[in-house]
């Protein structure tokens, strides 16, 4: 899976105490990296047994939905003509299913296929370096984008179109979930999960005090935090267009690109965070209200009661507004 950046800084500071005591560890993943720290308590799981239960999960979404391996089960469903369908493992159909509600809630403005696109604008697994494509390339690739050519039968997916998945936009927040499920049945009452960017924080520290997480700003060239909130059974996902990018004849390229024009947005938002109680809807949340912009995502998650702090560019600076439910959350926790 390509190199998401991570858009969050953790702070993970644990005062150790009534017998338990900080565990962490990670390593490579997705392009990117993880990072998990526990609280052991006498009875938890060895950092050992943490960690292969932790990567044994990682190996089996890679193994399902990595773009860039040729033997995953998402690359034999890509290489299928029109009018295919395969069988495929249980988490994937969800993940898609997942997807199409995403689809059609927002017109479109998310779909898991655009990866056609990516690979013309240089973002994807398949392409050629940046560039700025025709628009006569844009409209036969968009010609290979739609979400709504999927279908699942039973334990079928099947495409009445030439259509390419890319699960890169939910896979990681759909691993933090798998993850905190699997310690908590491990025993372990508090945790802070972290992949490739993607977060959710468990339970609290031993003395009583919640995991506390900072928002990056989106600045292209330093990490300083927009804001800091305190968590306690939330994921939270950040998607932006200030780490990858590139530009061409001074303008710049996002590489979140929106569906329907089949070009990178070019709107003034410049990053938005979910916070969700599934990481994986924050991280699919995120990158649809991206691709909506500042008016029309503030629309959406105020319609849909969504927890997320928009980041808009006004100038040279940066300007954040949080939608209700994200007040309600986090307007009275002290930075």
């Amino acid at each position: 899976m390509p190199g998401a950046r991570s858009w969050l800084l953790a702070f993970s500071l644990l005062l150790a105490g009534c017998g338990d005591r900080l565990e962490q560890f990670g390593g490579p993943t997705m392009g990117s990296s993880y990072s998990v720290k526990y609280v052991r308590s006498a009875s938890g799981p060895s950092v050992e047994q943490a960690r292969g239960e932790v990567e044994g999960i990682l190996a089996e979404i890679d193994r399902q939905m990595s773009t860039y391996r040729a033997d995953s089960e998402v690359e034999r469903f890509n290489a299928l003509p029109a009018s295919s369908c395969m069988i495929l493992p249980a988490p994937m159909l969800e993940l898609v299913a997942f997807a199409g509600e995403l689809s059609k809630d927002s017109d479109g403005a998310f779909d898991m296929t655009v990866e056609p696109l990516l690979n013309l604008w240089g973002f994807g697994p398949q392409s050629r370096g940046d560039q700025v494509p025709s628009a006569e390339a844009i409209a036969q690739a968009r010609a290979q984008v739609g979400q709504q050519h999927l279908s699942i039968r039973g334990q079928e997916l099947c495409k009445d179109a030439a259509v390419q998945l890319d699960f890169n936009s939910i896979a990681a927040g759909y691993a933090v979930d798998r993850v905190s499920v699997r310690l908590v049945e491990l025993g372990v009452a508090s945790s802070l999960v972290e992949i490739t960017g993607e977060l959710k924080a468990v339970g609290r520290k031993p003395d009583g005090s919640p995991w506390r997480v900072a928002i990056e700003a989106p600045w292209d060239d330093r990490q300083v935090a927009q804001k800091i909130v305190s968590l306690d059974g939330l994921g939270v996902s950040t998607s932006g267009d200030y780490r990858n990018y590139f530009e061409k004849n001074g303008k710049r390229y996002s590489h979140t690109l929106d569906p329907k024009t089949g070009a990178p947005i070019s709107h003034k938002l410049a990053a938005v965070t979910v916070v969700d109680a599934s990481a994986l809807r924050a991280d699919g949340l995120s990158t649809l209200l991206m691709v909506l912009g500042p008016e029309a995502g503030e629309d959406y998650a105020e319609s849909n009661g969504i927890a997320a702090l928009f980041v808009t560019r006004e100038g040279e600076a940066f300007v954040s507004h949080g939608s209700s439910r994200f007040g309600q959350l986090f307007d009275k926790q002290e930075n």
